[in-house]
């Protein structure tokens, strides 16, 4: 039988690994991942990359020799993360020749700590792009109110951009437009767009964990049982709901006028990437692999959640399956007076915050590290 990220190349969905790092790199893992396993792109993870600072010495030697060198914490996040990122891309090098650009990407985001600041998210956007030297290089830059001007500019200024953070389908659409917009600019100044790339993570776990928390404290307040069934009925369908939707929208925007003339000059269309997809405890592994495969995607979790050779089954294209029953949720979720756009900013907000203190937790973890050294 193929490997599952064979099998999902023939329907147009990537798989990347959500976890580049340094192991995957020394241990060849990520090589034969490649090689053997389809894997086709990478992004960084600083949540797993501040407990590997906090709880291995997977890191030491690395950060005792950039501590020797009297460097500031930030400069040593940024020698401990850069490295591996580099040689990630290195790695994926032969998928972005192969692909003529469209795949092969190792991504790194900018610090979470400036996601209010627009200007410094833009100018770290720049300087990681130039200390990374790749062109399969991605920067990661939160979809916030505040982050799309910063990653309308960097993509004007052809710097590949990963939008991060994005589970809202109103804010899916404002990130789209902000892409189009940033080419029609980059033509208009007489730049080339065919190597200009960009992936619009849209988050899934969350919205369903959120979503059915809401329903659960409905469905104990619930007068009967017709009105419990019809709660109970909405429960685990949120988050696939949401998803599709967001892909009809794609559909919708990278088939209209503006997107055909910059389609003529070469343009990539800016992928759907489902992020946050890790398992749900109430639902099967694969809950959120299966309904979401489809062209023009790429999925961070299908290594792991294709484990074995049961589920491989499900690799069919699914993505455009069941629309009018996804709208059908939303609009229940409305019934019973939940705001999945109130819930969606409210994921983003955290989600936010969270990336900043594991930013900050790792800053501490490199800090302790060095105490202890000297």
């Amino acid at each position: 039988m193929a490997k599952p990220g064979l099998e999902m190349k023939q329907y147009g969905q990537s798989v990347w690994h959500d976890n580049l790092n340094r192991e995957l790199v020394v241990t060849g893992e990520l090589q034969r991942m490649v090689q053997e396993d389809g894997l086709s792109g990478g992004t960084f993870n600083s949540l797993a990359f501040q407990e590997v600072l906090t709880d291995t010495d997977l890191y030491v030697e690395q950060l005792q020799e950039l501590g020797k060198q009297g460097q500031m914490l930030g400069e040593i996040y940024d020698g401990l993360t850069l490295p591996g990122i580099q040689q990630s891309a290195d790695i994926l090098r032969s998928v972005y020749e192969e692909t003529n650009g469209e795949d092969g990407y190792a991504s790194l985001e900018v610090s979470p700590l400036l996601a209010p600041f627009t200007d410094m998210t833009a100018d770290a956007a720049r300087k990681l792009w130039v200390s990374l030297g790749r062109p399969n290089a991605m920067i990661g830059i939160p979809g916030t109110e505040l982050g799309l001007p910063a990653i309308e500019r960097c993509l004007r200024e052809r710097i590949n951009i990963n939008v991060t953070l994005l589970f809202g389908v109103e804010n899916y659409e404002q990130v789209t437009w902000t892409y189009i917009t940033a080419l029609e600019q980059c033509l208009a100044d007489g730049q080339p767009i065919d190597r200009i790339a960009s992936v619009a993570s849209f988050g899934v776990t969350p919205v369903d964990i959120r979503i059915d928390n809401l329903l659960h404290r409905k469905i104990a307040a619930a007068k009967s049982e017709a009105e419990r069934e019809k709660l109970r009925s909405l429960l685990g369908k949120a988050a696939i709901a949401n998803a599709k939707i967001a892909y009809s929208k794609f559909k919708e925007i990278f088939t209209g006028p503006r997107w055909r003339l910059l389609k003529a000059k070469g343009a990539q269309v800016q992928r759907c990437l489902w992020a946050s997809t890790t398992p749900n405890p109430d639902y099967p592994d694969v809950n959120y692999l299966g309904p979401l495969i489809g062209p023009s995607t790429v999925s961070t979790m299908a290594l792991r959640a294709l484990d074995n050779d049961g589920d491989r089954r499900r690799i069919v294209p699914t993505l455009e399956d069941g629309l009018d029953e996804a709208h059908e949720t939303i609009l229940g979720l409305a019934e019973a007076d939940i705001d999945l756009k109130a819930v969606t900013e409210q994921l983003q907000a955290k989600a936010v915050e969270a990336l900043g203190d594991a930013f900050e937790g790792a800053v501490e973890a490199i800090d302790s590290r060095l105490q202890v050294v000297w």
